[in-house]
């Protein structure tokens, strides 16, 4: 190994002299990252998982208000459905009153009609004392399944099935393979293998950096949290392969500690000049409408952050402390050289760009036909957890349920109930439930006014101690012009009597005969739930059940016929919420997102590529060929006529975009090197050469991660990201390697002409025998040479002459000058 000059330090940037900084107060590094990493295994924990992502909707949108108006003012009891298969009937209704028996069980539908017993098999839809997530509710839950559990059993409903914590657990899996895939990867791509574990080291800081950081945010959604880790792994890891690299180059000819900190300064502006676009793509995100855009974008920002952070600080003392280790352990490159490929992209270069030109079209035309779903329910995965398996067999079964809430002012019964009589005259209803429609004695309901002598007369009461009760309800009311008036005209809406007289009767001062007693007491707890579920302080509930799909034309039409119905006797202040309604404000938000993040990921990246390349023409080829994957990737879902869940676009094409353009710059930025010294023909098949190790390591581990999250996660929307993500990322590999050298080598002359630093270029002179040098030449002669030459060279020559001439042989004794003989490229 040679030495350091002495004179260096003196003569040391400013990044060089943060670099050795670096590198010489390693230690305590390492002791600031032990304590950070302490740190971050508890507070790992303090961030709060939300798993609804309904809440990320828009706060303007009808959903989002209607949902807000729903959690403050009504109760939603925990439910399930749960099918029994292979059981009789009889033995069916046993276990439906043993379950409505148990604790936390508040009632359990089950009857002889096909939408609870079909051919052998028995529907329970149990309802429970608590929220979905109350702790009453799940004990409850837990009784049920032990009670049923001899039996075939599918159980589904929100109450016991979290999809954060399926989803985390996939992930898991998906990380050990991820992990597994990524070590054989770098042993195929590195040059020692004491470098793998250092790799690891750093990339492992790094995630236990972001994971326990997210507390800043306060909350984040389950996506985010679960699949942050795989996609920091896939999209950083480069940053620590390029130092490493940079390292192992530095230390053939440095000391460890002069390696470490010459790879860090030149390290440290191609590492952010290649984070720069990644950051961009994911920036792009954060101005979507849909809340989840925003939350998954930050955390993944921060994780290129961070990882940056752990490359620039971490990693270089690691590399100076296993230098020793890193030097036993050099290995030969396992990666082939691919002049033969890159030949034949030459060759072809005519050729193949005219097919990637249809490639183009019909992947902007493919894409923008690309069908896609707003809701869950309609996506197919290749894994499926055990919730997903059951809700299908239930669904085949009995048929689905799309559950629709309508939310009106509260006060007005009579309008409340002429509605409900109209939505149950609907077809697309299957059921409808309000106070209004709710039968109480005697063919009333609950919500009809009843005079003193009606109500004397439904329950058995002295005229004259009905009258009493009126009287003094008109008092609690503070209606007093009713006692005026006469309270024999009064009419007091059912339910607000029944519980009035509930209330009289615990404070002792109405007594009535025991059965009456008895039936008042029954009512009052079935009248408490149903205002805590249908009564709220300024809005009544109406639950629709729709015979439509989640989602379809159909549906979306509906809920316009719906708005006009429920506008007729309530011309403001109402809301739909639902499944259907959430994909429909989605399906608006969705082009509205999806402009807005193309526009700035693109300009984001082009500006970024400006100011890489100084070139306004070379980024627009750059970002040609990506685009070009991106619309190929999204016409996939169109040609297979397979729905694709709409986030997925949203994330993978400003991924994509941000990340997948770095091995086009790779390319690029060795081509416009190489070119300077040798012909543009060679140049491209060097610069695939010496860019394919990169691109090839970074490109395998980011398409394993998508495929894997695409394989063997169960939740659609995570799936649907994953299987894009992966098939994006091999689809941009064949475009960057195949058809980016023939663009770039075609469109030499407009990367020429649109340098932002214009420069005379000087052409690369090609000549074999003997020749006279006198003058400054930079480029080949036999291998490089960058230097002030006179005399007589006996060999070959592929350079260009700076200052000077160049004579060959049979020009010397004439005096003339030698020409280019190759077509001129650009310095």
């Amino acid at each position: 190994m040679g030495k350091q000059p002495t004179d260096r330090a003196e003569k040391q940037s400013p990044i060089e002299r943060v670099a050795a900084f670096i590198v010489d107060k390693r230690k305590a590094f390492y002791l600031l990252y032990i304590g950070v990493a302490i740190f971050c295994v508890f507070s790992g924990s303090w961030v709060s998982v939300n798993d609804d992502l309904t809440s990320y909707l828009p706060p303007e949108t009808e959903t989002r208000r209607g949902l807000t108006i729903m959690n403050e003012e009504f109760v939603t009891f925990g439910t399930n459905r749960i099918m029994v298969d292979n059981i009789t009937y009889d033995r069916a209704e046993a276990l439906a009153e043993q379950a409505e028996a148990l604790v936390g069980v508040k009632s359990v539908e089950f009857d002889g009609t096909a939408d609870h017993y079909v051919r052998g098999a028995a529907l329970f839809t149990v309802t429970y004392d608590g929220a979905a997530d109350d702790p009453v509710s799940l004990a409850a839950l837990e009784e049920v399944k032990t009670l049923l559990g001899g039996y075939d059993l599918y159980v589904t409903g929100d109450t016991g099935n979290s999809d954060s914590a399926n989803l985390e657990a996939e992930m898991q899996v998906v990380m050990a393979v991820a992990v597994i895939i990524i070590l054989l990867v770098l042993l195929f791509t590195s040059h020692t293998y004491m470098e793998i574990p250092v790799l690891i080291m750093t990339f492992g800081m790094a995630a236990l950096m972001n994971k326990g950081t997210n507390f800043i945010f306060g909350e984040i959604s389950f996506v985010s949290d679960s699949v942050a880790v795989v996609l920091q792994l896939a999209l950083a890891i480069d940053y620590a392969i390029i130092l490493c690299h940079r390292y192992t180059e530095e230390r053939e000819h440095l000391e460890a500690r002069e390696a470490a900190t010459a790879a860090l300064s030149k390290a440290i502006p191609e590492i952010s000049g290649s984070s720069m676009t990644t950051l961009s793509g994911l920036g792009a995100l954060c101005f979507m409408r849909f809340g989840i855009g925003k939350d998954l974008g930050l955390v993944l920002m921060k994780a290129i952050v961070l990882s940056l952070l752990s490359v620039f600080t971490l990693m270089p003392g690691l590399l100076m402390s296993f230098s020793r280790l890193i030097d036993k352990t050099h290995h030969k490159s396992f990666v082939p050289t691919i002049s033969g490929w890159g030949r034949l992209a030459v060759k072809t270069r005519y050729v193949m760009p005219p097919l990637f030109v249809v490639l183009l079209i019909g992947g902007f035309i493919f894409s923008n036909r690309c069908p896609y779903a707003y809701g869950q329910t309609g996506l197919t995965t290749l894994t499926k957890s055990e919730s997903r398996i059951a809700q299908d067999l239930v669904n085949d079964t009995f048929g689905s349920v799309n559950t629709l809430a309508v939310l009106v002012p509260k006060g007005d019964y009579e309008s409340e109930g002429r509605l409900l009589r109209e939505l149950d005259r609907m077809q697309e209803t299957d059921t409808v439930l309000g106070l209004a429609n709710v039968d109480a004695m005697d063919g009333y309901v609950l919500t009809d006014k009843l005079t003193p002598r009606q109500f004397a007369e439904m329950t058995d009461l002295d005229i004259e101690a009905a009258r009493l009760l009126y009287s003094a309800y008109a008092v609690n009311q503070e209606t007093y012009g009713q006692l005026i008036s006469g309270v024999d005209s009064m009419g007091v809406p059912l339910i607000d009597m029944f519980l009035f007289v509930y209330d009289q009767m615990e404070e002792g001062y109405v007594t009535l005969d025991e059965d009456m007693t008895e039936t008042i007491e029954d009512l009052h707890g079935q009248l408490t739930d149903a205002q805590l579920q249908l009564k709220g302080e300024n809005y009544s509930r109406l639950v629709l059940q729709l015979n439509l799909p989640e989602e379809s034309e159909e549906t979306f039409a509906y809920l316009d016929t719906l708005h006009r119905t429920v506008a007729k006797y309530y011309p403001e202040d109402s809301f739909l919420v639902g499944n259907s309604t959430s994909d429909f404000d989605l399906s608006t938000s969705f082009g509205n997102d999806n402009l807005i993040i193309s526009i700035l990921t693109i300009v984001f990246v082009i500006l970024v590529l400006v100011f890489t390349f100084q070139s306004s023409g070379l980024p627009v080829l750059l970002i040609l060929v990506i685009q070009g994957s991106v619309w190929i990737n999204f016409s996939f879902p169109y040609l297979q006529d397979s729905p694709l869940f709409f986030l997925s676009y949203l994330v993978v094409s400003s991924i994509q975009m941000g990340a997948n353009i770095d091995y086009a710059i790779v390319i690029a930025n060795r081509y416009v090197e190489l070119k300077k010294t040798m012909p543009l023909k060679d140049a491209v098949v060097e610069s695939l050469n010496q860019a394919f190790p990169t691109i090839i390591t970074s490109g395998t581990i980011l398409a394993s991660a998508g495929v894997l999250i695409g394989v063997l996660s169960s939740t659609p929307s995570i799936a649907s990201i994953g299987v894009c993500l992966g098939r994006g990322t091999i689809i941009s590999i064949f475009l960057v390697m195949g058809i980016l050298p023939q663009i770039l080598l075609l469109g030499d002359v407009i990367i020429e002409k649109t340098a932002l630093t214009i420069k005379s270029r000087l052409p690369i002179q090609t000549h074999s025998g003997t020749m006279r040098l006198n003058g400054h030449v930079r480029g080949y002669i036999s291998g490089m040479v960058d230097a002030n030459l006179s005399g007589i060279l006996h060999g070959t020559i592929n350079a260009a002459v700076e200052s000077g001439a160049l004579q060959t042989e049979g020009q010397a004794g004439s005096g003339k000058e030698a020409g280019s003989h190759e077509e001129p490229s650009a310095t």
